[in-house]
């Protein structure tokens, strides 16, 4: 039972971490940084995909969105004959494509922060064989869940999970900046303070660990846009939060900015530099 793993970022290392057998990746045009986290996760470094290919019996993707496609065409190039499993954060139709180019397919969703201990993460799993590649993470951190045998039920779980989670957080940020830029967010936040007392910790908490990510929110936004525009639903909900997760990709690789940093960079997104921000989560509200 070989796994193969493209390419271990964060989510992905601890994927591997928690699976069954020997785990392999191949750091050819990888980073140094990626590296050091495979290795953390004892994952063998087989050098090239071409390689990974040849000796994994199971392939498990999880990539940032708008590259799943790309990186299943590239391994479908190499005529993999094992099982795919992509685990992406897509729509059921983009997971549809990726199942149609190889002949053992597996359609993956992650709910939840990366595996490091039981009863945090999920990764749903939908498709033929799905119940087989389950068994890899049988007794791990990672609660690997059958959901069916159709391919891309485990990605409209996904998005509509975090249609919600990662959705309300991008219209929370926008709607502090729009009361910003009419000179009431005080009052607005003062209002919050008497009628919806949750509000500003959310809100500090999406602009802590929502704009870091924006860069990788952004693609996935596009995905959920997509699952709402082939189920006959609006999909505009999440294209606009696509944009405002656009707008903070300058925060990516940063320390985790204040909500007011935040704000500012939403408001006028080319104006705002991040060296030297605080790790506050407290935002300073503009006087009316």
């Amino acid at each position: 039972m070989i796994t193969g793993f493209l390419h271990p970022g964060e989510m992905g290392a601890s994927v591997a971490a928690a699976c069954a057998g020997r785990r392999v990746w191949a750091s050819e045009h990888r980073s140094s940084v990626t590296a050091a986290r495979a290795d953390a996760a004892g994952i063998d470094d087989v050098g090239d995909v071409r390689t990974l290919v040849e000796i994994a019996d199971t392939i498990v993707s999880v990539c940032p969105p708008d590259a799943a496609l790309a990186q299943a065409r590239a391994v479908a190039d190499l005529e993999f004959r094992g099982v795919y499993v992509d685990a992406n954060a897509t729509s059921p139709e983009t997971a549809r494509q990726v199942a149609s180019m190889f002949e053992q397919a597996v359609d993956g969703g992650i709910v939840g922060p990366p595996a490091r201990r039981a009863g945090t993460t999920r990764l749903y799993l939908s498709g033929p064989g799905a119940a087989d590649v389950a068994r890899r993470w049988e007794g791990s951190a990672l609660d690997a869940r059958v959901i069916g045998d159709r391919p891309g039920a485990a990605s409209a779980l996904k998005a509509c999970y975090a249609a919600w989670t990662k959705g309300t957080s991008a219209l929370l940020l926008a709607i502090i900046a729009t009361a910003r830029v009419e000179g009431v967010d005080a009052d607005l936040i003062a209002e919050w303070g008497i009628s919806q007392t949750d509000l500003l910790q959310r809100a500090n908490r999406a602009a802590e660990s929502s704009a870091p990510k924006g860069w990788r929110f952004a693609g996935e936004m596009d995905e959920i846009a997509a699952t709402f525009r082939e189920a006959g639903l609006p999909p505009g909900f999440h294209d606009a939060a696509a944009e405002v997760f656009r707008r903070l990709s300058v925060f990516k690789d940063v320390a985790p900015p204040s909500l007011d940093a935040v704000i500012e960079s939403l408001v006028a997104p080319s104006d705002v530099a991040v060296e030297g921000q605080t790790t506050s989560s407290v935002i300073t509200p503009r006087s009316a």
